[in-house]
């Protein structure tokens, strides 16, 4: 049996409801991609810090993301 794991990296300052929007659709995309059973997919978020996020060498806190 497979764990499909699906790794998602975004900018910080999304609500509740959005990150677990995007959970919901990954995994249901997942299942219908792979036919994988829903309790086998993982799904993790990492939020990154605007400090920690550059766009073309500047951060998206200095660029007001």
């Amino acid at each position: 049996m497979y764990l499909p794991l699906v790794n998602i990296q975004i900018i910080e300052g999304r609500s509740e409801e959005q990150i677990n929007t995007l959970i919901k659709n990954v995994t249901d995309s997942v299942i219908e991609s792979l036919d994988a059973p829903r309790e086998n997919v993982r799904v993790i978020i990492t939020e990154v810090p605007k400090t920690h996020w550059s766009i073309g060498g500047t951060s998206a806190k200095d660029l007001g993301r």
